[in-house]
């Protein structure tokens, strides 16, 4: 399955990149994660809860920050396992301000199979762009969060 898309988050490059790279941070914007640990550099360990429709289970793999341009562009590589299946994905994700607003433009390939990938193309597809708006979401509010307390 291929997703691409494009999303606006409000702040400059740098500091996107910034959290983008910060594993800390970087933990709460993965929807799911339940945790997110170093294994080496730019890899993590990482548990998280997911399903799609009536399937839901616990995940354990990895996220692999990889080819990184900064603060123009960065491989994401995922793989998951767990009970109802598997998760494996890559994509890149290529950062371009214009006024203090970054565009995050993003295009990858994911693979999904075991049980979970019964309930049909479709609902993957859905599932996918959620997980990915959640993820975006989530950073455009870390975002303007961290501005706010370096006003304060």
């Amino acid at each position: 399955m291929k997703v691409q898309g494009t999303a606006s988050l409000p702040a400059p490059r740098q500091q996107v990149w910034d959290l983008l790279n910060d594993p800390e941070r970087l933990a709460k914007l993965l929807p799911g994660a339940e945790r997110l640990e170093p294994d080496g550099p730019d890899r993590y360990k990482v548990q998280m809860k997911f399903g799609i429709a009536a399937f839901s289970g616990k995940f354990q793999g990895s996220v692999e920050l990889a080819e990184k341009k900064p603060p123009e562009s960065l491989k994401m590589r995922v793989d998951g396992r767990g009970a109802p299946g598997f998760l494996k994905g890559e994509g890149t994700l290529s950062l371009h301000e214009k006024s203090g607003v970054t565009e995050v433009h993003y295009e990858g390939e994911a693979q999904v199979g075991g049980v979970i990938a019964s309930v049909g193309q479709r609902m993957i597809e859905v599932a996918s762009k959620k997980v990915i708006q959640q993820f975006f979401d989530a950073a455009a509010a870390e975002l303007k969060d961290s501005a706010g307390r370096e006003r304060s």
